[in-house]
C-alpha cells in the first residue's frame, strides 16, 4: 500500500511539474512577445521590412534570407541562429556584428533576452511560418 501511495504522489508530483514548465514557457513567450514589439520597428515573423523575417529563424544561416539585402558584415558572419547564437547578438548587435546594417544597440537585462528567444523560437516555427509559398515575404 505504501509503494502505491509513493507512487501516486510521484505521478502527482510529476504532473504538477509538467504543468508548471508549460505555464512557465507560456508566460515567457508571452513576456517575448512584448520584447518583440521593440522588434515590429523593422522585422515581422512572417515579411521581409527593413530586417529579414523571422519565421523560420532557428536552424538557418545568419544573413541567408533570399532576397534580403544584407550587410556585407552578416552575410559573412558565418553562424547559425539558435540560442546560443542569438543570446550573444542580441545583446549587443553592434558589438557582435561590426558593420551590420541593425542599428539596435541591443536587449541588455538577460531575463528580457531569453524570453524574446523563447518567443522567436515558438513563434517562428508556429503553422503560419510553415506554411509560406517560396520566395514570400520577401520585399517589392
Amino acid at each position: 500500500m505504501g509503494t502505491i501511495r509513493s507512487l501516486g504522489w510521484l505521478l502527482l508530483g510529476a504532473t504538477l511539474a509538467g504543468s508548471a514548465a508549460a505555464d512557465t514557457s507560456a508566460a515567457a513567450y508571452a513576456r517575448g512577445a512584448l520584447v518583440y514589439e521593440r522588434c515590429a520597428a523593422c522585422h515581422a515573423l512572417d515579411t521581409d521590412r527593413t530586417g529579414p523575417r523571422h519565421c523560420g529563424l532557428f536552424g538557418r544561416r545568419a544573413g541567408s534570407v533570399p532576397g534580403f539585402a544584407y550587410s556585407p558584415a552578416m552575410r559573412r558572419a558565418g553562424w547559425v541562429w539558435n540560442e546560443k547564437t542569438l543570446d550573444r547578438f542580441l545583446r549587443s548587435p553592434l558589438t557582435v556584428v561590426p558593420g551590420t546594417s541593425m542599428g539596435y544597440d541591443g536587449v541588455k537585462d538577460d531575463g528580457e533576452r531569453r524570453d524574446l528567444i523563447v518567443f522567436l523560437r515558438e513563434a517562428g516555427g508556429a503553422a503560419r511560418c510553415q506554411n509560406l509559398p517560396a520566395g514570400a515575404g520577401r520585399l517589392p
